[in-house]
């Protein structure tokens, strides 16, 4: 469940929580609308790549948006390969993760334990930026989708896991 910071205007003139309200809004909404055309994908037309910044086996599809791009919004497809193990790791970046098919775990800290049980089709979580997270799949392939809002990037934990470093 996502949830948003409550602030209290106590003592504030109606008008300037009225423009407080507006200017919160307005900042909220920005990262959604960094987009200036319409995007539409279909199944088929996904296109998976290696991506050297995740270990062997793993693909990636960018749906929407561009990584390298600040504020705007990315939309990724992420298959990981049966009886896998995504090392801890952070981003930048707050992201938003829907499980597309398959089963996979998650969990947060800094070590690698399964805890938890294999999420379904259809699961979602939310990690913020520069929380340390990891993932497991089942024993088929699975495919996650991650929005976030650019710049993209990920960090190991342990350097040792990151394969761009190997």
């Amino acid at each position: 469940m996502l949830s948003f910071p409550m602030v209290i205007l106590q003592g504030v003139s109606s008008m300037k929580k009225q423009l407080l309200v507006a200017a919160a809004l307005i900042a909220f909404a920005s990262s959604g609308m960094a987009q200036d055309k319409h995007t539409q994908v279909t199944p088929d037309a996904v296109i998976w790549k290696d991506n050297p910044a995740f270990p062997k086996g793993v693909q990636t599809a960018t749906l929407a948006g561009d990584q390298t791009k600040a504020g705007d919004t990315v939309v990724l497809r992420i298959k990981f390969p049966a009886n896998f193990q995504m090392p801890p790791h952070t981003h930048p970046y707050s992201e938003v993760v829907t499980i597309i098919s398959g089963a996979i775990g998650t969990s947060q800290g800094e070590k690698f334990e399964k805890r938890g049980e294999l999420l379904k089709p259809g699961a979602l979580w939310v990690y913020p930026a520069k929380h340390a997270h990891y993932a497991w799949t089942g024993n088929e392939e699975s495919v996650l989708q991650v929005q976030f809002t650019g710049p993209g990037g990920i960090d190991y934990i342990n350097p040792a896991d990151d394969p761009r470093k190997q």
